[in-house]
């Protein structure tokens, strides 16, 4: 048998075991699994030096291999990651359990009683990268929906998602559910990635969560439904009616922040009747973080020493750096138009006082998160207060924008009658 065939048959096997956990999982009792996630949150609390040592074998091994910067903050298990981790774990743990929830109920003529039950998804695979903190907030949050989860990380945490994959065992084996509803894939070889996109007989949907290459890698392999995300490109809209102050904070935030995050903004896009009062307020504040503009002709002039002219690649550009297009448009109109063009579905951001500009900018602007007056970086699991997240779904079906618990759940149809037959 060759190395090929080997991963398959390991792969096999455990698409076997998680099928088989997946039906514990989805008839165990709120109480129990939130006893399972509480246990683990004690774990990461606890054995923190096992995690950080683990941790350090994958960052001294990336440094090596010359890993840029935005991934070796991704990949690093700081104390407040893990902490993180932790609190995850409790705020899911604390949230209602949608399964078994009847969501709506309605009466036929005929007197039988129809309703809609959420149930588990069944099997969850994810595919990502880079961020090891992934297994734990992907794990818990597939244990509270009762789905099993099958986690295979990127080779550059592989100690990081073993070392904690031991603990989400240690805390399911101390509460009485199978080892096999959380299992992490403990081969780097790319092959297993192949073999489980086509194990739709076990898995139920797949998730991959990384770089524009490995979702379409994914989503182009895989014989069962994908959640995905492309990239994100994400904007803010300073309007004509915008507080200028207040709209120079959220856009320092949106791409200053984090730069390296999906959330982070990628482009401003300022309308002509400010961009005068505004632009040199962005060039001094984020140009002085060493924030580089691509500029459009209008704005290049008012954006200093660190703006360059934008070339036609700019626009949806996802640049994972202190890099920001900006473009001065004469409309919300024309600003709704660039979105629409450029946009990834992810996030999108208006800066106005102006109710009804920003009632329209809500319903108009096509992504999973639209805000007003507030960052981009609150597209995110946690801070919308679904304790964690799975990852950003920006395909509609079935889930829009983070993926919480819920999402993570579907809906059966459930009839209650006193003895009806149909005529």
């Amino acid at each position: 048998m060759d190395a090929a065939h080997d991963i398959a048959a390991q792969m096999e096997a455990i698409g076997r075991r998680a099928t088989a956990a997946a039906r514990v999982l989805a008839a165990a009792s709120p109480a129990l699994k939130n006893r399972a996630l509480l246990q683990l949150a004690q774990l990461l609390r606890t054995r923190g030096d096992v995690i950080a040592q683990a941790n350090r074998k994958d960052l001294v091994a990336a440094d090596a291999a010359g890993m840029d910067a935005p991934r070796m903050d991704r990949l690093r298990l700081t104390d407040g990651v893990v902490e993180a981790m932790a609190k995850a774990c409790e705020d899911v743990a604390a949230q209602s359990d949608p399964v078994g929830a009847i969501e709506t109920m309605w009466k036929r003529p005929n007197g039988i009683m129809v309703g809609k039950m959420r149930i588990p998804l069944g099997v969850v695979a994810m595919i990502f990268e880079s961020r090891p903190n992934v297994t734990v907030d992907s794990a818990v949050l597939c244990l509270k929906a009762g789905n099993a989860v099958i986690l295979r990380g990127g080779s550059e945490a592989i100690h990081s998602n073993l070392a904690l994959a031991a603990l989400l065992h240690e805390a399911l084996d101390t509460v009485g559910l199978p080892a096999d509803c959380a299992q992490v894939v403990a081969t780097t070889d790319r092959a297993a990635v192949t073999a489980l996109c086509k194990m739709d007989q076990y898995i139920d949907v797949m998730i991959p969560r990384g770089g524009e290459g490995l979702v379409r890698a994914v989503t182009q392999a895989a014989t069962m439904p994908v959640l995905k995300h492309y990239q994100g490109v994400c904007h803010c809209y300073v309007d004509k009616a915008a507080d200028l102050e207040q709209a120079l904070a959220i856009v320092y935030n949106g791409k200053c922040q984090r730069p390296g995050v999906c959330n982070a903004l990628e482009a401003t896009l300022v309308h002509a009747d400010v961009a005068e009062a505004f632009l040199p307020m962005l060039a001094k504040k984020l140009g002085g973080m060493g924030v580089e503009f691509r500029a459009c002709p209008r704005a290049l002039p008012l954006l200093g020493a660190t703006a360059v002219p934008a070339q036609p690649a700019d626009w949806g550009q996802e640049f994972h750096a202190l890099i920001m297009a900006v473009k001065v448009v004469d409309s919300m109109d024309a600003a709704l138009d660039h979105i629409a063009a450029y946009g990834s579905n992810h996030t999108e951001v208006i800066c106005s006082r102006d109710h009804d500009t920003v009632m329209r900018f809500l319903r108009e602007a096509d992504a999973s998160m639209v805000a007003a007056n507030a960052s981009s970086r609150f597209n995110d699991g946690g801070e919308l207060g679904l304790g964690a997240e799975i990852g950003i779904s920006t395909s509609k079906l079935h889930a829009y924008g983070p993926m919480g618990a819920t999402e993570l759940t579907s809906t059966k149809f459930v009839v209650l009658g006193q003895g009806q037959t149909r005529g």
